[in-house]
């Protein structure tokens, strides 16, 4: 088993050094899901919540997520992104809401750990929006799809194709 890189030799926290490491173009896909009642998946469909549109709140939500990510998870380094996109897809068949974001940027460390933020404020703003008409709903499935870049080049999930596309 490979050893923990946020632990130093003393056990103790501690941020990666990333100095010596090139710069390379990397990217991180990953997703998510918010299941709801149909009548709340309507709601937001429609624009007929009465806080606004639903995903638009939540689409800048998921942007200013990942920008903020290494103020949210200690030990990540603050990263220059530059680009971060979510994209919603409503699913009625399976009364819920995919969430997908892409980050990517040039520099020394991989950006998964932004687009699972940017997934994950996205949908704790779809949560907070609706939670009101429908306190069930339930956050699911939040997992990277797939990365690039750095030595380890391209990783992707193997999941069903149509659950990876951004």
């Amino acid at each position: 088993m490979t050893k923990l890189s946020h632990v130093n030799a003393a056990g103790e926290a501690n941020m990666v050094d990333i100095s010596g490491k090139a710069i390379t173009t990397r990217s991180a896909v990953a997703q998510g899901f918010v299941v709801m009642q149909p009548a709340t998946l309507a709601l937001i469909r429609d624009g007929g919540h009465h806080k606004g549109d639903v995903l638009a709140a939540a689409r800048i939500a998921g942007i200013q997520g990942a920008k903020r990510c290494a103020d949210l998870i200690p030990l990540c380094h603050p990263l220059m992104l530059s680009k971060v996109q979510v994209q919603f897809e409503l699913q009625p068949d399976r009364q819920r809401i995919r969430i997908a974001a892409l980050c990517k940027l040039d520099g020394k460390t991989g950006v998964e750990m932004e687009a699972l933020t940017a997934v994950s404020v996205a949908a704790l703003t779809l949560f907070d929006m609706c939670k009101a008409v429908d306190p069930a709903m339930t956050i699911e499935g939040i997992q990277v799809l797939s990365k690039e870049g750095g030595k380890t080049g391209r990783w992707q999930r193997d999941i069903d194709s149509a659950e990876t596309a951004l």
